[in-house]
């Protein structure tokens, strides 16, 4: 009987299911879909500042909170003004191992082995990283752990140990990655680009070799952690589930009476000189079926007012729809991808850079591809239709930048620690929505150089038919031979 009773009721939930799906399916099919240009969609709200709280300790910490009750989690992120480009030129690499071993050389009250182990077990994290133009530190947890896991983001950063054994790994690492460092042909061009346009002394190009790296002491990782982690160059971002006024006390208790030790200052940020060697230049790589291509010049910086109508221009020229994508990749099918943009930077000059991948035998008409459309947008106005595809494009989806509180704060804290004003957000939308034809041609004409610009091709030679020879009568070789450690 009981199993009888039990069939029964598994019968009806099969028959149950059968109707639903049944009763689904003809609703599906009911509804009859719209064409896409029928869709109709709310505008995009607009970039909403959180409430936020800003305020600097005696010290000189420059402190941003935001509360989010979202979800139970807590991270922050400590900004610092240095960065490998004040590093010796002797010692390229101190910077980035000295971001590496602060934190994974653990701290004077935890040593390596221990503070990993505590982190695991809370599910928290404190990482440290020290990049081109600054330094960094930051850390997740779980709002019941912030306590904890705040106080050990406070001792990585005023305390670290350095601890030796994690040093020689760290250069071991390094070592590898100079080793590797040819087996990508992107990387590569980029590297090698970078160097043609800023010059290969630049410290916004030049490559860290075994030689620099024999030059590193642990010493030296903590000469520049002094001189590089101060209050006074600090900004400090909490976003998360925390109360305001408990943070506001556990900041002042944690790093209010830091005074570091006197030390020289870091250097200078160094200047930009125009040292880009115009021309044609190859990377010999046998190996390869497609060539790796950049062409470009020297740039400029975000703050530029021009920035906004040289975004639309970026628009027009670059990505799905752009007139690269168009034309050069799907009309004359020359480009497995294909890009082209002017890229500022905070504060030292970017590049204008265009280029991308494409089979060896069509090396030359994708060069020339590329040229004939900078000329093209410098000539020739873009059409409306361009212009109201590529300043929707960036308008739509500039707004995603700021969906979440924590985005928009690290846009503010990086607008201050870079020296610009806390209203640029909007003073760029506003630069976007009028920016006209004759913006986009003015600054083509403006800062697009044709006879400037550098071209770099990595790639085979035996199978770049025609030849390079047919752009320029002076192709130059680059050497990328990775010399030898001094101690071998």
């Amino acid at each position: 009987m009981k199993k009888t009773q039990n069939y029964f009721k598994w019968l009806v939930l099969f028959v149950s299911t059968l109707l639903l799906i049944a009763f689904s399916a003809r609703s599906v099919t009911a509804a009859t879909p719209k064409h896409y240009d029928e869709l109709e969609f709310p505008p995009l709200s607009e970039v909403q500042l959180p409430d936020y709280d800003r305020y600097q300790l005696d010290n000189g910490i420059v402190v941003y909170l935001v509360q989010d009750r979202e979800l139970p989690l807590v991270g922050g992120t400590a900004l610092f003004k240095t960065g490998s480009r004040l590093e010796p030129a002797d010692k390229i690499g101190l910077a980035g191992l000295t971001g590496a071993v602060m934190r994974s050389g653990g701290t004077q009250k935890h040593p390596p082995n221990e503070l990993n182990e505590i982190l695991e077990s809370l599910a928290a994290s404190v990482e440290t990283d020290i990049g081109e133009t600054s330094g960094s530190a930051g850390f997740n947890t779980l709002s019941e752990d912030l306590e904890q896991v705040f106080s050990l983001f406070a001792e990585v950063i005023q305390e670290p140990a350095f601890d030796t054994a994690q040093f020689e790994l760290a250069k071991k690492q390094i070592e590898g990655g100079i080793a590797r460092r040819n087996d990508d042909p992107d990387s590569i061009a980029s590297r090698e680009f970078s160097k043609l346009i800023y010059g290969d002394k630049s410290p916004y190009a030049r490559t860290i070799e075994y030689e620099y790296l024999d030059n590193i002491s642990r010493q030296d990782l903590i000469d520049f952690y002094h001189r590089s982690f101060r209050p006074e160059q600090m900004l400090l971002g909490i976003i998360g589930d925390f109360d305001r006024d408990r943070m506001k006390a556990l900041i002042a208790e944690k790093f209010g009476r830091w005074q570091p030790k006197a030390t020289d200052p870091l250097p200078p940020i160094p200047n930009i000189s125009d040292r880009q060697k115009s021309g044609t230049f190859f990377v010999e790589q046998p190996q390869l079926t497609q060539s790796y291509i950049q062409i470009g010049h020297l740039g400029g910086i975000l703050k530029n007012p021009d920035y906004p109508a040289l975004s639309v221009l970026n628009g027009v020229l670059n990505g799905f729809g752009g007139r690269l994508f168009n034309e050069v990749r799907s009309r004359q099918g020359l480009a497995y991808s294909v890009y082209g943009f002017w890229s500022p930077q905070y504060d030292y000059p970017g590049m204008f850079i265009a280029g991308g991948q494409t089979r060896s035998d069509a090396t030359v008409p994708f060069i020339q591809a590329i040229f004939k459309e900078i000329e093209v947008l410098r000539t020739s106005p873009i059409s409306q239709e361009e212009l109201d595809y590529a300043k929707e494009s960036i308008l739509n989806s500039f707004v995603f930048n700021f969906q979440e509180p924590g985005q928009t704060i690290q846009r503010l804290m990086r607008y201050e620690f870079y020296g610009y004003p806390p209203d640029y957000i909007f003073q760029y939308q506003r630069g976007i929505k009028a920016t006209t034809i004759e913006d986009v041609q003015r600054v083509a004409q403006k800062y697009l150089y044709p006879d400037r610009l550098t071209t770099l091709v990595v790639g085979n030679s035996a199978d770049i038919q025609p030849p390079l020879s047919n752009l320029d009568d002076n192709v130059k070789i680059v050497d990328i031979t990775i010399p030898s450690s001094q101690k071998s």
